[in-house]
């Protein structure tokens, strides 16, 4: 997700006013990235800015968001510089789109770029960011496989390609879905490629290929317009140059500018909170306990509001991240299980059931590099859904061959007090006091008040009673005194 950063110190204010905002985009690029950036070109439009830079270190994001942003670029009246910084930093995927658009392209040394292929993500649901290209497509039989983070990490930016050089017949294996991707990428950045008047051949190589280039080779081969050791530098070499904006060619007046780093709002924090995948992941779980319950105890109120505002925020979050059909459909199973088994008790049918469905789309909800539930929440939450059934289970053993306790049949055995005097060949019937309630009651043997009587079976709603072993005196009654 989006590194949220506070404003760095900024640069004395020039006298004219002037000065370049920096957008810092680090880690993948998801929905608040989207939102950061988009916001802050329209920021830099208002105030009329010089420049804007986009400081990227990023292995690549969705598509959606992607796209969002290009076309943010595309429209700005002010010229945007994507730089690649600081040293060892990367801009795969996404990042390496996001470079061919803006109007200057650079990178800090011991930085690359590339490994542009899409992946399908999710099962196509509208709306869950259906290409996702910072990974590339999973490798088969006849495809060799291919860097899927845009560098091995260490800024020496070596091309992914292995003995027998970039893959000739990737196509003629793919899927006609996973070529329909890679095309439509690559005609992408070819376009993006020719506005700017930068290398086509190998924008289209690292889409079909993964490969990638260190900053030296990127700009020995047109791939970028300069390498810069940091943003003074940058400004320094790119003045006067001219280039071309949505309002038309401007020439660059860099020299001496002021640099203003922007710090995200309230709303960029919240929604970069909210669409973390585990944050989403919780939220959903949240809700769906919370509905459940209230629906199996109406009038609760709470849970219900509770659970209804987590669920609306979780498919707000899930909109937005690479998210599996079959993920959401094997964590709602897996729910439903266990609460059957609370309602149902089937010793542990249903529960383990529900488990093992439960763990299984917690694990492939979400899982493309950088945007996936992490593993100790999913421990955490399977640990704790797993307890509450066999909490239930447990309970449900401990109980199974005890006597009923609903209705009245549970009385049969209990220890009660007779409040008049009756039974014998006098008058068999009168009253007994048995857990807070006056029964009518019959005695074959002459029972006296205040007398423990035990409850020998039940008639409607007449119980048969007879003195218990040991006599009980009543709290109320006045004993005789004894000499």
């Amino acid at each position: 997700m989006l590194l949220l950063i506070a404003a760095g110190p900024s640069a004395k204010p020039t006298v004219d006013g002037r000065e370049a905002l920096v957008i810092p985009i680090d880690g993948a690029i998801g929905a608040a990235t989207g939102e950061f950036v988009v916001s802050g070109l329209e920021q830099a439009a208002q105030t009329d800015a010089e420049l804007v830079i986009l400081r990227m270190d990023t292995p690549g994001g969705l598509d959606q968001t992607m796209r969002r942003i290009i076309k943010a670029i595309l429209a700005s009246p002010v010229p945007v510089a994507s730089f690649v910084a600081p040293p060892g930093a990367r801009a795969a995927s996404a990042g390496t789109y996001l470079l061919y658009a803006s109007q200057i392209a650079a990178m800090a040394p011991a930085t690359n770029l590339g490994a542009a292929t899409p992946v399908q993500v999710g099962g196509g649901l509208p709306g869950l960011g259906e290409r996702s290209p910072h990974s590339a497509p999973s490798p088969s039989p006849s495809r060799e496989d291919v860097d899927t983070g845009g560098s091995d990490g260490d800024g020496d930016g070596n091309k992914s390609e292995n003995a027998n050089g970039p893959r000739a017949d990737s196509q003629d294996s793919a899927s006609a879905s996973e070529r329909k991707l890679v095309n439509d990428a690559v005609a992408y950045i070819r376009g993006l490629a020719e506005l700017r008047g930068r290398n086509a051949d190998w924008a289209e190589e690292a889409v079909r290929a993964s490969v990638s280039l260190n900053a030296k080779d990127a700009a020995a081969r047109d791939v970028i317009d300069l390498v810069a050791a940091d943003i003074p530098t940058l400004l320094e070499r790119i003045d006067g140059r001219r280039v071309q904006t949505a309002a038309g060619e401007r020439a660059l007046d860099t020299a001496g500018i002021a640099v203003r780093e922007i710090a995200p709002d309230w709303r960029i924090k919240l929604l970069s909170v909210i669409a973390n995948p585990n944050v989403a992941y919780i939220l959903l779980l949240i809700g769906i306990y919370g509905i459940l319950f209230e629906l199996s105890n109406p009038g609760a109120l709470f849970p219900g509001t509770l659970g209804a505002i987590c669920l609306l925020l979780a498919f707000y979050a899930l909109q937005v991240l690479p998210v599996n059909d079959a993920g959401i459909g094997l964590i709602l199973l897996g729910v439903l299980l266990m609460v059957g088994e609370a309602l149902a008790p089937s010793f542990g049918a249903l529960g383990i059931g529900g488990l093992a469905a439960f763990v299984f789309g917690s694990v492939i909800l979400m899982d493309e590099a950088g945007i996936a539930v992490s593993w100790p929440v999913i421990a955490i939450t399977t640990g704790l859904s797993a307890a509450l059934s066999f909490w239930v289970i447990g309970r449900f053993i401990g109980l199974h061959g005890k006597a009923s306790t609903v209705g009245a049949d549970h009385l049969v055995g209990v220890i009660g007090e007779a409040r008049t005097n009756f039974g014998g060949a006098s008058d068999k019937t009168g009253q007994v006091h048995i857990e807070g309630e006056l029964w009518q009651a019959s005695s074959r043997s002459p029972v006296q008040h205040g007398e423990s009587v035990r409850v020998l079976a039940i008639s409607g709603l007449k119980l048969e009673v007879a003195p218990a072993a040991a006599p009980k005196q009543s709290p109320s009654a006045n004993p005789l005194p004894t000499t």
